[in-house]
């Protein structure tokens, strides 16, 4: 149950991305290489693993979780934060059906089963918000859902040294967008703060949460109980950035919510159930 309320945590701290993304004023290089920077620092303090010289294998997955920070940036400056994070969010679909070649984890007849329910979910939420232009952004967004696929399951197969990945992941970010920095506008104090808790909370904090709570959770799992993150988003960006939802968009978003909660509260169900079995 930890590990799961792990993975919600991170979902709700990744959901403010849009609102603060959409109100900054600063380009989409600037704010990944600078949350970059910043969550890259923060996780080095609190991973003393990060330390250690990285294993290719660890760099690898780095260098998936670097593509999907950026991309999702990227995205949601080229397009609206509903369609960037409707579209990485195509994430579970790739772990669905590359977990059982990456990690040998066979999904469960459960899990098949909730994939259209979450996707159902998702297609009514952004129903009303997803048009044909931002063809940009909405291909970019779709490739941060596979990179971000190929982070959860680099993650989960790391186990122990997942959040060092997370850290050198950072740093590639930053290495590669930084040096854009000086193309774009002046920074204000607002949109370093902004970079800021971006780069603590958002990123550093979030993905120290998902890092933590894969530990103890499939794969297929985790990337359906993240799926939080678009309920949330699009509710962030309303009272922030005055983005307002439509009325697909709640009916959407009670679908996911019910879903995120039946497949969070069902392990620990049956677990409860077998130990008064076995009581009896």
């Amino acid at each position: 149950m930890r590990h799961r309320l792990l993975l919600l945590a991170a979902a709700a701290l990744w959901s403010t991305a849009g609102a603060v993304i959409k109100l900054s004023a600063l380009d989409a290089w600037q704010l990944a290489g600078g949350r970059a920077l910043v969550a890259g620092l923060f996780l080095a303090v609190a991973v003393r693993a990060s330390r250690r010289p990285p294993s290719l294998r660890l760099l690898a997955v780095a260098v998936a979780y670097a593509c999907t920070t950026v991309l999702f940036v990227l995205a949601n400056k080229l397009t609206t934060a509903a369609n960037a994070i409707f579209l990485q969010d195509t994430a579970p679909l790739w772990v669905l059906l590359l977990s059982p070649w990456v990690l040998g984890e066979r999904p469960t007849r459960g899990e098949w089963l909730s994939i259209p329910v979450f996707g159902a979910g998702l297609a009514l939420f952004f129903l009303d918000k997803l048009s044909p232009g931002q063809l940009a952004g909405n291909l970019v967004a779709l490739v941060a859902g596979v990179s971000f696929a190929a982070s959860i399951l680099g993650l989960r197969r790391l186990g122990p040294d997942g959040p060092a990945a997370l850290v050198w992941g950072n740093l590639i970010a930053a290495a590669v967008t930084l040096p854009l920095w000086p193309l774009g506008p002046s920074a204000g104090v607002a949109d370093l703060g902004a970079v800021a808790f971006l780069g603590v909370f958002q990123l550093g904090l979030a993905y120290l949460c998902f890092s933590l709570g894969l530990r103890g959770t499939p794969a297929v799992e985790a990337s359906l109980l993240v799926l939080l993150e678009p309920v949330l988003n699009p509710v962030w960006t309303f009272v922030f950035a005055g983005e307002r939802p439509g009325p697909w968009a709640l009916a959407g978003g009670a679908v996911i919510l019910l879903a995120t909660t039946w497949r969070t509260l069902q392990p620990w169900l049956q677990e409860r159930r077998a130990s008064r079995a076995r009581a009896w």
